[in-house]
């Protein structure tokens, strides 16, 4: 893991991932929330369904190397830590 990036590694299903919330993974955020801009993204991510949940995870996931991450199955729980880790690595 790159710290400096902003990497983070995240554990899902059992699984050691990388996560990074990069320009490129909030800019699919945006996309894939539906929004424009940073503070419609923050205002967003206080309601996210299950269904956006896992478009910020794809997301942060895509962020740190993986091109085409099956989330699927992940678990909800699992899933909010992993973004959360993201978006904190992000901030340090």
């Amino acid at each position: 893991m790159n710290a400096a990036r902003g990497e983070t590694a995240v554990l899902l299903g059992g699984e050691r991932r990388r996560a990074c919330l990069t320009l490129g993974a909030l800019a699919e955020i945006e996309t894939g929330l539906g929004v424009d801009g940073l503070a419609a993204v923050a205002e967003r991510m206080k309601t996210l369904s299950a269904k956006d949940l896992m478009v910020v995870l794809t997301a942060v996931l895509c962020g740190g190397g993986e091109s085409a991450p099956d989330v699927a199955g992940v678990d909800p729980r699992e899933a909010a830590v992993a973004v959360a880790q993201a978006f904190a690595a992000a901030a340090a």
